[in-house]
């Protein structure tokens, strides 16, 4: 059994980006629970993303952070940024990832801003196109950067070939 005061510091650093209180009705009443969405990454070009339910808070972010750490994704890092900019549509969202020069910084919004923070990438520029919604728009960036590592490989592909 792990002890709980004893814990080793995980080389992931979590952030919260949404908790939900939703209710259902049943028979007897409304049965209350708690849904939460997790950011997790290493800061080294490796992120996550997690959502969790329970009937409690500290339940739900548990089940959310381990979920995130079992589905993390490799994102390609040059020099502090993405190799390229891209453009992507998933439900709702619309994201808008662009390459930025070293020293500008994370020109992003709350919900993308956590997620490359926690990639690793220290300079990009970014716009949320699409909808409001942070759920929405963190699915929506996780992609965009899935997306980044499909296409550069495709790229890298065709740089081979040619030679």
């Amino acid at each position: 059994m792990e002890d709980r005061f004893n814990k080793q510091p995980s080389e992931f650093s979590e952030e919260v980006v949404q908790v939900n209180r939703v209710s259902k009705k049943t028979q007897g009443g409304n049965k209350i629970g708690f849904s939460a969405i997790i950011i997790v990454g290493n800061k080294k070009g490796k992120v996550g993303l997690g959502l969790g339910k329970a009937n409690d808070v500290a339940s739900a972010i548990r089940k959310a952070s381990t979920y995130a750490k079992k589905h993390l994704i490799d994102v390609p890092i040059k020099n502090g940024t993405i190799p390229f900019g891209i453009k992507v549509k998933k439900g709702a969202a619309e994201i808008l990832l662009k390459p930025a020069p070293k020293g500008s910084g994370i020109i992003a919004g709350g919900a993308v801003r956590s997620v490359v923070s926690a990639a690793g990438i220290e300079n990009i520029s970014s716009k949320i196109l699409g909808s409001d919604n942070k759920a929405s728009n963190v699915y929506a960036t996780l992609y965009a950067l899935q997306r980044i590592i499909v296409l550069n490989t495709k790229n890298l592909g065709r740089i081979k070939s040619k030679k």
